[in-house]
Order: C-alpha cells, then sequence, then structure tokens
C-alpha cells in the first residue's frame, strides 16, 4: 500500500562573480548526477531560515546570512516504491558570511561547486533550483 506525505525544506542561493554554489546528489542512481541548491528539511520546530543556515554549513562548509525570501516552489512526485511526496521549498538569497569551501562526507550530497551562470546548460540542475535561479535573474 502506498503511502504520501508532505516535506518542507528551506534552501539558499549564493551567488559572487556571475556564478553560483551548487551541491551534488550523493545518489549514485542519478546519471546524469543532479545539482541542486545547499539546503534541505526542516527539523520540527526549527524555522526555515535555522534550517537554510544548518544546511548550508552541513553541505558546503560555509556561513550565510541574510537569508531573503526568493521564491516558494511546490511539486508533488512517485517514489520508486509508489509513494507520493509533496514536497514545499522555500527558497531565499544569502550572503557569503564566513567558512572554507568543502563536500560533505555521509551526507545527502557529495560535492559542492562554483558554476557560471551562463554555463549550466550542460548541467543537470534539479527543476527548483532552475526555476529559483530564472526568478533570480529576473530580478
Amino acid at each position: 500500500m502506498s503511502r504520501q506525505h508532505t516535506s518542507v525544506r528551506a534552501y539558499g542561493v549564493l551567488t559572487r562573480d556571475q556564478s553560483v554554489l551548487l551541491v551534488r546528489s550523493a545518489s549514485g542512481l542519478i546519471d546524469p548526477p543532479l545539482w541542486w541548491l545547499p539546503g534541505g528539511g526542516i527539523n520540527f520546530a526549527e524555522t526555515p531560515e535555522a534550517t537554510l543556515l544548518r544546511e548550508f554549513a552541513e553541505e558546503t562548509g560555509l556561513t550565510v546570512t541574510c537569508p531573503a525570501l526568493l521564491d516558494v516552489a511546490s511539486d508533488v512526485r512517485r517514489r520508486a516504491n509508489g509513494d507520493r511526496i509533496h514536497t514545499v521549498r522555500i527558497i531565499y538569497t544569502v550572503q557569503l558570511a564566513g567558512g572554507q569551501l568543502r563536500d560533505e562526507i555521509g551526507g545527502t550530497t557529495d560535492q559542492a561547486h562554483w558554476f557560471a551562470l551562463g554555463e549550466l546548460g550542460d548541467v543537470n540542475v534539479a527543476e527548483y533550483a532552475q526555476r529559483a535561479l530564472g526568478v533570480l535573474a529576473a530580478k
């Protein structure tokens, strides 16, 4: 019997010198590898902003500040086991405060990388991240 549930997540868009920071899915089942914005699931009683700061540091080693709401994206997908998941993604722009860029070890991502905004056409970027970058470009 399939189940359905909702997941609420917070992500950040960090740009510098016409580049954006993305993280790569650690899943070896996705080919080509999928890249998305740093961020993730909101823990019980955690604010979206606190989630964003925590997840950003976990996945990239960087400290960010000044989260400003950019977009809210929502989609429903069916997993391989038949379960349906409704994901709500709260997306912020952020500013770099410090830290040293590094890859996450043992998490949902395994690499953090700066990509030139004009060169993302050949990169497998998650749909919600593409949408967020489009919203950012329109501002």
